[in-house]
Protein backbone atom coordinates (compact mmCIF):
# COMPACT_ATOMS: atom_id res chain seq x y z
CA UNK A 1 0.00 0.00 0.00
CA UNK A 2 2.75 2.45 0.97
CA UNK A 3 4.62 1.68 -2.26
CA UNK A 4 1.58 2.56 -4.35
CA UNK A 5 0.99 5.80 -2.41
CA UNK A 6 4.67 6.77 -2.70
CA UNK A 7 4.48 6.60 -6.50
CA UNK A 8 1.71 9.18 -6.36
CA UNK A 9 2.98 11.58 -3.68
CA UNK A 10 6.79 11.26 -3.64
CA UNK A 11 7.81 10.99 -7.29
CA UNK A 12 10.42 13.48 -8.54
CA UNK A 13 11.22 14.80 -5.05
CA UNK A 14 14.76 15.21 -3.71
CA UNK A 15 16.64 16.25 -0.56
CA UNK A 16 14.60 17.81 2.25
CA UNK A 17 11.47 17.83 0.05
CA UNK A 18 11.76 14.05 -0.29
CA UNK A 19 12.24 13.67 3.50
CA UNK A 20 9.21 15.83 4.20
CA UNK A 21 7.12 13.90 1.67
CA UNK A 22 8.05 10.52 3.19
CA UNK A 23 7.47 11.82 6.71
CA UNK A 24 4.06 13.22 5.77
CA UNK A 25 2.97 10.06 3.99
CA UNK A 26 4.12 7.71 6.77
CA UNK A 27 2.57 9.98 9.40
CA UNK A 28 -0.85 10.00 7.70
CA UNK A 29 -0.80 6.23 7.17
CA UNK A 30 0.22 5.77 10.81
CA UNK A 31 -2.62 7.97 12.07
CA UNK A 32 -5.24 6.11 10.02
CA UNK A 33 -3.96 2.64 10.95
CA UNK A 34 -3.79 3.45 14.66
CA UNK A 35 -7.27 5.01 14.70
CA UNK A 36 -8.61 1.90 13.00
CA UNK A 37 -6.92 -0.34 15.60
CA UNK A 38 -8.10 1.84 18.48
CA UNK A 39 -11.73 1.62 17.36
CA UNK A 40 -11.59 -2.14 16.96
CA UNK A 41 -9.78 -2.85 20.23
CA UNK A 42 -11.87 -0.40 22.24
CA UNK A 43 -15.05 -2.08 21.03
CA UNK A 44 -13.58 -5.48 21.85
CA UNK A 45 -12.47 -4.27 25.27
CA UNK A 46 -15.94 -2.93 26.08
CA UNK A 47 -17.64 -6.14 24.95
CA UNK A 48 -15.20 -8.46 26.76
CA UNK A 49 -14.66 -6.28 29.84
CA UNK A 50 -10.87 -6.78 29.56
CA UNK A 51 -8.67 -4.00 30.93
CA UNK A 52 -5.72 -5.44 29.01
CA UNK A 53 -7.53 -5.11 25.67
CA UNK A 54 -8.80 -1.62 26.57
CA UNK A 55 -5.28 -0.63 27.65
CA UNK A 56 -3.93 -1.88 24.35
CA UNK A 57 -6.62 0.15 22.56
CA UNK A 58 -5.60 3.38 24.25
CA UNK A 59 -1.99 2.52 23.49
CA UNK A 60 -2.96 2.61 19.80
CA UNK A 61 -4.74 5.93 20.35
CA UNK A 62 -1.53 7.34 21.81
CA UNK A 63 0.31 5.95 18.77
CA UNK A 64 -2.06 7.91 16.52
CA UNK A 65 -1.13 11.02 18.49
CA UNK A 66 2.55 10.10 18.17
CA UNK A 67 2.18 9.75 14.39
CA UNK A 68 0.49 13.16 14.30
CA UNK A 69 3.35 14.71 16.29
CA UNK A 70 5.90 13.10 13.98
CA UNK A 71 3.93 14.42 10.99
CA UNK A 72 4.00 17.97 12.40
CA UNK A 73 7.70 17.53 13.13
CA UNK A 74 8.49 16.68 9.51
CA UNK A 75 6.42 19.63 8.29
CA UNK A 76 8.28 22.11 10.52
CA UNK A 77 11.66 20.49 9.84
CA UNK A 78 11.15 21.06 6.13
CA UNK A 79 10.76 24.84 6.52
CA UNK A 80 13.34 26.95 4.73
CA UNK A 81 16.01 28.84 6.73
CA UNK A 82 15.03 32.31 7.90
CA UNK A 83 16.62 35.28 9.64
CA UNK A 84 16.22 33.75 13.12
CA UNK A 85 17.17 30.21 12.05
CA UNK A 86 19.86 30.52 9.35
CA UNK A 87 20.70 26.80 9.55
CA UNK A 88 17.10 25.73 8.98
CA UNK A 89 14.61 23.93 11.20
CA UNK A 90 15.85 20.35 10.82
CA UNK A 91 16.22 19.77 14.56
CA UNK A 92 12.46 20.09 14.91
CA UNK A 93 12.33 16.47 13.76
CA UNK A 94 14.39 15.48 16.81
CA UNK A 95 12.07 17.51 19.06
CA UNK A 96 9.03 15.76 17.57
CA UNK A 97 10.62 12.37 18.18
CA UNK A 98 11.34 13.28 21.79
CA UNK A 99 7.74 14.45 22.32
CA UNK A 100 6.58 11.11 20.90
CA UNK A 101 8.74 9.28 23.46
CA UNK A 102 7.26 11.38 26.30
CA UNK A 103 3.73 10.56 25.11
CA UNK A 104 4.64 6.86 25.12
CA UNK A 105 5.96 7.10 28.69
CA UNK A 106 2.87 8.94 29.93
CA UNK A 107 0.55 6.37 28.38
CA UNK A 108 2.59 3.54 29.89
CA UNK A 109 2.26 5.04 33.38
CA UNK A 110 -1.49 5.56 33.04
CA UNK A 111 -2.07 2.03 31.76
CA UNK A 112 0.10 0.61 34.52
CA UNK A 113 -1.98 2.44 37.10
CA UNK A 114 -5.24 1.10 35.64
CA UNK A 115 -3.87 -2.42 35.48
CA UNK A 116 -2.77 -2.39 39.12
CA UNK A 117 -6.32 -1.36 40.05
CA UNK A 118 -7.69 -4.26 38.01
CA UNK A 119 -5.27 -6.58 39.80
CA UNK A 120 -6.79 -5.80 43.20
CA UNK A 121 -10.35 -5.50 41.91
CA UNK A 122 -10.69 -8.04 39.08
CA UNK A 123 -13.85 -8.13 37.02
CA UNK A 124 -15.36 -10.73 34.70
CA UNK A 125 -13.77 -11.07 31.28
CA UNK A 126 -15.70 -12.48 28.30
CA UNK A 127 -13.35 -13.90 25.69
CA UNK A 128 -15.03 -14.08 22.28
CA UNK A 129 -13.91 -14.91 18.75
CA UNK A 130 -14.34 -11.31 17.62
CA UNK A 131 -11.87 -10.14 20.27
CA UNK A 132 -9.32 -12.76 19.22
CA UNK A 133 -9.70 -11.86 15.52
CA UNK A 134 -9.24 -8.14 16.25
CA UNK A 135 -6.06 -8.84 18.24
CA UNK A 136 -4.63 -11.03 15.46
CA UNK A 137 -5.39 -8.35 12.85
CA UNK A 138 -3.76 -5.77 15.12
CA UNK A 139 -0.55 -7.79 15.29
CA UNK A 140 -0.41 -8.03 11.50
CA UNK A 141 -1.04 -4.30 11.01
CA UNK A 142 1.57 -3.34 13.62
CA UNK A 143 4.20 -5.63 12.07
CA UNK A 144 3.59 -3.91 8.74
CA UNK A 145 3.86 -0.46 10.36
CA UNK A 146 7.08 -1.42 12.15
CA UNK A 147 8.53 -2.68 8.85
CA UNK A 148 7.77 0.37 6.73
CA UNK A 149 8.77 2.88 9.43
CA UNK A 150 12.08 1.06 9.99
CA UNK A 151 12.85 0.82 6.26
CA UNK A 152 11.93 4.42 5.44
CA UNK A 153 13.52 5.70 8.66
CA UNK A 154 16.80 4.05 7.67
CA UNK A 155 16.54 5.29 4.09
CA UNK A 156 16.14 8.96 5.06
CA UNK A 157 18.07 8.77 8.38
CA UNK A 158 15.11 9.74 10.59
CA UNK A 159 15.30 9.12 14.36
CA UNK A 160 11.63 10.09 14.66
CA UNK A 161 10.54 7.35 12.28
CA UNK A 162 12.82 4.83 13.96
CA UNK A 163 11.16 5.73 17.28
CA UNK A 164 7.74 5.09 15.72
CA UNK A 165 9.00 1.74 14.33
CA UNK A 166 10.28 0.75 17.77
CA UNK A 167 6.93 1.72 19.27
CA UNK A 168 5.12 -0.47 16.73
CA UNK A 169 7.30 -3.46 17.64
CA UNK A 170 6.55 -2.96 21.32
CA UNK A 171 2.84 -2.88 20.40
CA UNK A 172 3.24 -6.26 18.71
CA UNK A 173 4.76 -7.68 21.89
CA UNK A 174 2.08 -6.03 24.05
CA UNK A 175 -0.80 -7.32 21.91
CA UNK A 176 0.76 -10.80 21.88
CA UNK A 177 0.74 -10.72 25.69
CA UNK A 178 -2.93 -9.69 25.67
CA UNK A 179 -3.72 -12.48 23.19
CA UNK A 180 -1.91 -14.99 25.43
CA UNK A 181 -3.97 -13.73 28.40
CA UNK A 182 -7.17 -14.31 26.45
CA UNK A 183 -6.08 -17.87 25.73
CA UNK A 184 -5.17 -18.54 29.36
CA UNK A 185 -8.53 -17.25 30.59
CA UNK A 186 -10.39 -19.16 27.88
CA UNK A 187 -8.87 -22.56 28.69
CA UNK A 188 -8.05 -22.33 32.42
CA UNK A 189 -10.59 -19.85 33.75
CA UNK A 190 -7.81 -18.00 35.62
CA UNK A 191 -8.21 -14.22 35.44
CA UNK A 192 -4.76 -12.86 34.49
CA UNK A 193 -6.15 -9.67 32.95
CA UNK A 194 -4.54 -7.34 35.50
CA UNK A 195 -1.15 -9.07 35.29
CA UNK A 196 -1.14 -8.85 31.51
CA UNK A 197 -2.17 -5.20 31.65
CA UNK A 198 0.89 -4.54 33.83
CA UNK A 199 3.10 -6.41 31.34
CA UNK A 200 1.70 -4.28 28.50
CA UNK A 201 2.44 -1.09 30.43
CA UNK A 202 6.00 -2.27 31.12
CA UNK A 203 6.53 -2.92 27.40
CA UNK A 204 5.28 0.58 26.66
CA UNK A 205 7.52 2.18 29.33
CA UNK A 206 10.59 0.34 28.04
CA UNK A 207 9.85 1.48 24.50
CA UNK A 208 9.38 5.05 25.68
CA UNK A 209 12.75 5.04 27.46
CA UNK A 210 14.56 3.68 24.38
CA UNK A 211 12.86 6.20 22.10
CA UNK A 212 13.63 9.08 24.50
CA UNK A 213 17.33 8.21 24.50
CA UNK A 214 17.58 7.90 20.72
CA UNK A 215 15.73 11.15 20.03
CA UNK A 216 17.34 13.24 22.79
CA UNK A 217 20.93 12.33 21.87
CA UNK A 218 20.99 14.46 18.68
CA UNK A 219 19.54 17.40 20.63
CA UNK A 220 22.25 17.15 23.29
CA UNK A 221 24.99 16.65 20.70
CA UNK A 222 26.62 13.31 19.95
CA UNK A 223 29.90 12.20 18.44
CA UNK A 224 29.76 12.20 14.62
CA UNK A 225 29.36 9.00 12.66
CA UNK A 226 32.84 7.40 12.34
CA UNK A 227 32.13 6.44 8.74
CA UNK A 228 31.31 10.03 7.82
CA UNK A 229 34.48 11.27 9.59
CA UNK A 230 36.59 8.77 7.64
CA UNK A 231 35.07 9.98 4.37
CA UNK A 232 35.93 13.60 5.18
CA UNK A 233 39.49 12.71 6.21
CA UNK A 234 40.04 10.57 3.10
CA UNK A 235 39.01 13.43 0.81
CA UNK A 236 41.23 15.95 2.61
CA UNK A 237 44.26 13.65 2.85
CA UNK A 238 43.96 12.60 -0.80
CA UNK A 239 45.63 15.92 -1.68
CA UNK A 240 49.42 15.72 -1.65
CA UNK A 241 49.84 19.11 -0.02
CA UNK A 242 47.94 18.03 3.13
CA UNK A 243 50.05 16.18 5.72
CA UNK A 244 47.50 15.80 8.49
CA UNK A 245 43.98 16.57 9.75
CA UNK A 246 42.90 17.46 13.29
CA UNK A 247 40.25 19.37 15.28
CA UNK A 248 37.53 17.97 13.03
CA UNK A 249 34.10 19.00 14.34
CA UNK A 250 30.71 18.10 12.86
CA UNK A 251 27.86 20.46 13.68
CA UNK A 252 24.48 18.76 13.22
CA UNK A 253 21.55 21.09 12.53
CA UNK A 254 19.16 18.30 11.61
CA UNK A 255 19.11 15.52 8.99
CA UNK A 256 20.86 16.65 5.83
CA UNK A 257 22.12 19.85 7.48
CA UNK A 258 25.72 19.31 8.59
CA UNK A 259 28.50 21.85 8.88
CA UNK A 260 32.08 20.60 9.22
CA UNK A 261 35.13 22.49 10.46
CA UNK A 262 38.67 21.11 10.55
CA UNK A 263 42.35 22.01 10.58
CA UNK A 264 44.57 20.84 7.71
CA UNK A 265 48.38 20.73 8.05
CA UNK A 266 50.07 22.15 4.95
CA UNK A 267 53.72 22.93 4.10
CA UNK A 268 54.77 26.33 5.40
CA UNK A 269 56.94 26.98 2.35
CA UNK A 270 53.95 27.28 0.01
CA UNK A 271 52.55 30.69 -0.79
CA UNK A 272 49.30 31.76 0.81
CA UNK A 273 47.67 31.78 -2.63
CA UNK A 274 48.75 28.22 -3.43
CA UNK A 275 47.49 26.88 -0.10
CA UNK A 276 44.26 28.86 -0.35
CA UNK A 277 43.47 27.54 -3.84
CA UNK A 278 43.95 23.98 -2.61
CA UNK A 279 41.74 24.55 0.47
CA UNK A 280 39.00 26.03 -1.70
CA UNK A 281 39.19 23.00 -3.96
CA UNK A 282 38.90 20.59 -0.99
CA UNK A 283 35.89 22.46 0.40
CA UNK A 284 34.08 22.26 -2.94
CA UNK A 285 34.95 18.57 -3.30
CA UNK A 286 33.54 17.72 0.15
CA UNK A 287 30.35 19.65 -0.62
CA UNK A 288 29.99 17.82 -3.91
CA UNK A 289 30.69 14.35 -2.48
CA UNK A 290 29.09 14.56 0.99
CA UNK A 291 26.51 17.37 0.61
CA UNK A 292 27.76 19.40 3.58
CA UNK A 293 29.48 22.75 4.02
CA UNK A 294 33.01 22.74 5.40
CA UNK A 295 35.38 25.37 6.78
CA UNK A 296 39.09 24.49 6.73
CA UNK A 297 41.79 26.23 8.76
CA UNK A 298 45.37 25.92 7.51
CA UNK A 299 48.18 25.02 9.92
CA UNK A 300 51.71 25.51 8.48
CA UNK A 301 54.35 22.77 8.87
CA UNK A 302 58.10 22.70 8.42
CA UNK A 303 58.53 19.32 6.70
CA UNK A 304 62.09 20.06 5.58
CA UNK A 305 63.33 21.08 9.05
CA UNK A 306 65.10 18.00 10.43
CA UNK A 307 65.35 19.33 14.00
CA UNK A 308 61.61 20.04 14.13
CA UNK A 309 60.79 16.62 12.66
CA UNK A 310 63.06 14.79 15.14
CA UNK A 311 61.71 16.70 18.12
CA UNK A 312 58.13 16.06 17.01
CA UNK A 313 58.83 12.31 16.94
CA UNK A 314 60.36 12.41 20.44
CA UNK A 315 57.50 14.45 21.90
CA UNK A 316 54.94 12.18 20.22
CA UNK A 317 56.60 9.14 21.85
CA UNK A 318 56.43 10.97 25.19
CA UNK A 319 52.71 11.69 25.04
CA UNK A 320 51.78 8.21 23.79
CA UNK A 321 53.66 6.79 26.76
CA UNK A 322 51.23 8.75 28.95
CA UNK A 323 48.22 7.42 27.01
CA UNK A 324 48.28 5.41 23.78
CA UNK A 325 45.35 7.31 22.23
CA UNK A 326 46.78 10.77 22.92
CA UNK A 327 47.85 12.77 19.84
CA UNK A 328 49.55 16.09 19.14
CA UNK A 329 49.34 18.71 16.42
CA UNK A 330 50.43 22.29 15.60
CA UNK A 331 53.99 21.46 16.63
CA UNK A 332 56.41 24.41 16.49
CA UNK A 333 59.98 25.00 17.66
CA UNK A 334 60.75 28.60 18.61
CA UNK A 335 64.19 29.89 19.63
CA UNK A 336 63.54 32.42 22.42
CA UNK A 337 65.72 35.44 23.29
CA UNK A 338 66.26 34.22 26.87
CA UNK A 339 68.23 31.18 25.68
CA UNK A 340 65.39 28.67 25.94
CA UNK A 341 63.80 26.77 23.06
CA UNK A 342 60.02 26.63 23.26
CA UNK A 343 58.28 23.52 22.00
CA UNK A 344 54.74 24.71 21.29
CA UNK A 345 52.02 22.18 20.49
CA UNK A 346 48.45 21.05 21.18
CA UNK A 347 47.61 17.72 22.79
CA UNK A 348 44.28 15.97 22.15
CA UNK A 349 43.20 14.18 25.34
CA UNK A 350 40.89 11.18 24.70
CA UNK A 351 37.84 10.58 26.90
CA UNK A 352 39.35 7.25 27.98
CA UNK A 353 42.24 9.04 29.71
CA UNK A 354 41.64 9.22 33.48
CA UNK A 355 44.33 11.83 34.19
CA UNK A 356 43.27 15.43 34.63
CA UNK A 357 44.78 18.08 32.30
CA UNK A 358 47.17 19.43 34.97
CA UNK A 359 48.64 15.99 35.63
CA UNK A 360 49.14 15.47 31.88
CA UNK A 361 50.78 18.88 31.54
CA UNK A 362 53.20 18.17 34.41
CA UNK A 363 54.23 14.81 32.93
CA UNK A 364 54.83 16.37 29.51
CA UNK A 365 56.87 19.24 30.96
CA UNK A 366 58.97 16.86 33.05
CA UNK A 367 59.55 14.55 30.08
CA UNK A 368 60.60 17.41 27.79
CA UNK A 369 62.92 18.81 30.45
CA UNK A 370 64.68 15.43 30.55
CA UNK A 371 65.28 15.61 26.80
CA UNK A 372 67.20 18.86 27.21
CA UNK A 373 67.23 21.40 30.01
CA UNK A 374 67.04 24.19 27.44
CA UNK A 375 63.67 22.99 26.15
CA UNK A 376 60.51 24.55 27.49
CA UNK A 377 57.04 23.07 26.83
CA UNK A 378 54.13 25.32 25.90
CA UNK A 379 51.19 22.92 25.82
CA UNK A 380 47.53 23.54 25.00
CA UNK A 381 45.06 20.82 25.99
CA UNK A 382 42.34 19.90 23.50
CA UNK A 383 39.38 17.61 24.16
CA UNK A 384 38.64 15.16 21.39
CA UNK A 385 35.22 15.46 19.71
CA UNK A 386 35.07 11.87 18.44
Amino acid sequence: MLTILSRIFIKEKEGTAMREAWGTLCGIVGILCNLFLFAGKYAAGMVSGSVAVTADAFNNLSDAGSSFIALIGFRFAGKRPDRDHPFGHGRFEYIAGFVVSLAILMMGLELGKASVGKLFHPGPVDVGRLTLVILLVSIGVKLYMAYYNAVIGKRIGSVAMRAVALDSLSDVAATTVVLAAMGIMQYTGVNVDGFCGILVSLFILYTGCCAAKETSDPLLGTAPDPGFVRQVEEIVLSHDMVHGVHDLIVHDYGPGRRLVSLHAEVPGDKTVYEAHRMIDHIEREIYRELACDVVIHMDPLEPENEQTSELRVLVNELITSIHTQMTLHDFQVIEETDGYTSLIFDVVVPYACRLNPEEIRQRIEQGIAKLDGAYRAVVHMDQGYM
